[in-house]
């Protein structure tokens, strides 16, 4: 399978840009230097850096240089510690993967969609001249199947907007269902030869997301351990179900481990040798209240498919945000666990 050479093991640097309180003290001190020099002293050859348009527009649409001049930084620090970088647009005036973010009408709205022409137009301007170390996320976690025909003609019209102004740089289009790894058959043909197809994986949700306080139904002291029988974690997942996809209904292996990873990255794998297109994982990890060995097992079946087939990750999240490598829970298994990122 073709592989996205240069972003192949990497970390988010999730809450900095994006989900967060737009403040300049959080702008400022969240993520600095030294969590570059760090990151990068793990063995990872990228950052993906989500930022949501408040950054960078105001609620007019007026372009803001604060927020350029943040994302040069960015840019800046990356090249000083040799990674490489994903632009991810987080969220566009109009959508959100986040109901909470109340942002509607994206899809339905042609203003609102030449809004977000514009935008990466003004980021391809600004940040396209690096094209041989940042690539460009065109927006994460597209949500409702719904979307699907409308995701796919907007996305090449924005292609084909940036590519007027350059040709060169690699771009990401991921599908329905918060990029679900379901979704990547439903993708468009690639545009030409530096698309790569997106997507995310959390799988076990139930275990992945044990006793997360933003699903529904889900259970605040609910703890699941890694790995364990499919037909456990499918117990455990009705209490959710209707809140969650699952894909108890489909799986066919018996075992929740490099089995399972294998079995629903299958079709994918396919769909990407057939289209020569590289496929790369967004974001995948656990979240911080499961215990740390399963943590690090879990990262070590992941990893080993994403080796076997050539997939690129990255992993979330650097600090944090629920799911934070950095953070004090980690340090009894961070040393192992950066080996299998």
């Amino acid at each position: 399978m073709k592989r996205f050479i240069g972003y192949e093991k990497g970390v988010n640097f999730g809450g900095w840009f994006s989900q967060c309180d737009y403040s300049k003290d959080r702008f400022d001190n969240f993520i600095t230097e030294k969590d570059f020099a760090k990151a990068a002293s793990w063995g990872i050859d990228h950052v993906r850096i989500p930022i949501d348009y408040n950054l960078v527009e105001d609620d007019n649409g007026n372009y803001l240089d604060t927020g350029i001049a943040y994302l040069q930084n960015a840019i800046d620090l990356c090249g000083k510690y040799n990674l490489n970088m994903i632009l991810d647009v987080h969220k566009t005036a109009g959508f959100s993967f986040d109901d909470g973010e109340n942002e509607a009408g994206f899809f339905e709205s042609e203003e609102l969609q030449e809004r977000f022409f514009k935008l990466w137009e003004m980021l391809t301007e600004n940040f396209g001249k690096y094209h041989e170390r940042v690539a460009f996320e065109l927006l994460n976690e597209v949500t409702d199947k719904v979307f699907c025909a409308k995701w796919n003609e907007i996305a090449e019209k924005c292609i084909k907007r940036i590519r007027a102004i350059c040709p060169d740089v690699y771009i990401l289009v991921g599908g329905y269902w918060n990029n679900s790894v379901e979704a990547v058959k439903d993708l468009a043909m690639p545009y030409d030869d530096k698309i790569v197809y997106n997507f995310h994986c959390y799988e076990p949700l139930i275990f992945t997301h044990q006793g997360a306080y933003w699903i529904k139904k889900m259970p605040s002291d609910l703890r699941m351990t890694y790995p364990d029988t499919v037909e456990n974690y499918k117990k455990a997942h009705e209490i959710i179900a209707e809140s969650t996809l699952s894909i108890y209904d489909f799986v066919k292996t018996t075992q929740a481990n490099i089995e399972i990873f294998e079995e629903i990255f299958a079709e994918a794998v396919k769909i990407a040798e057939e289209r020569n297109v590289a496929l790369y994982c967004g974001e995948y990890g656990v979240i911080n209240l499961a215990d740390t060995d399963s943590t690090l097992r879990w990262y070590k079946d992941i990893n080993s498919v994403f080796v076997k087939h050539g997939i690129g990750r990255c992993a979330w999240s650097f600090k944090e945000m629920d799911f934070g490598l950095d953070d004090d829970h980690m340090k009894p298994v961070i040393d192992e666990l950066v080996k299998y990122l």
